[in-house]
């Protein structure tokens, strides 16, 4: 019984008596891109100062809570480099497995799906052999802001990588679009 206690107290608590909460901030960065920010933290206090100075520090500001979240699905992810599969093929796979939508992004078809096809389709695609970039469930964003000046652009990739840093961050997601050639 005390064996069963211990480790039910240690799932809960921690071993070391720490209790972690998970978060999400949401706030906006340079150019009014939305962010949003999972967090695992053992002190809620010290992690929002800690993101609301990140945010500050870069030319953006911590938001309430639900200010971005309308802007952002839930959706699986699968990125393959276009030089990996034609795109007929790999549609016509991505679509059979319970894809709702593929595109070209600039050398890298993307294919989204609901949570619920994730792994149908992962698994669609491992049987073919189709190599995949990314394959996760993530926060897509509804519509994209442009950036078209490199100067926002050096803003918004230091806010991401500050917080890609953190201890505490788990993902971090936006909805900015930089082109290759400034971010070059």
């Amino acid at each position: 019984k005390d064996t069963i206690d211990k480790a039910i107290k240690k799932a809960t608590v921690g071993a070391d008596g720490v209790h972690f909460e998970e978060m999400v901030y949401e706030g906006y960065g340079p150019k009014g891109v939305a962010v949003m920010v999972d967090v695992l933290t053992d002190n809620r206090t010290r992690t929002v100062a800690e993101v609301k100075k990140m945010f500050e520090r870069h030319g953006g500001a911590l938001g309430a809570t639900g200010c971005v979240g309308w802007m952002f699905h839930k959706k699986g992810l699968i990125t393959v480099k276009t030089e990996a599969v034609k795109e007929d093929d790999l549609m016509e796979i991505a679509l059979g497995a319970g894809a709702e939508d593929m595109r070209d992004v600039g050398g890298i078809y993307e294919i989204t799906c609901l949570p619920a096809a994730f792994e149908g389709l992962k698994k669609a695609l491992e049987a073919k052999s189709i190599p995949m970039e990314v394959a996760e469930v993530s926060m897509v964003p509804a519509s994209e802001i442009p950036i078209s000046d490199s100067e926002t652009a050096r803003k918004i990739v230091a806010l991401m990588n500050e917080f890609e840093d953190h201890e505490d961050v788990q993902n971090a997601y936006a909805n900015f679009n930089i082109p290759e050639d400034i971010m070059a």
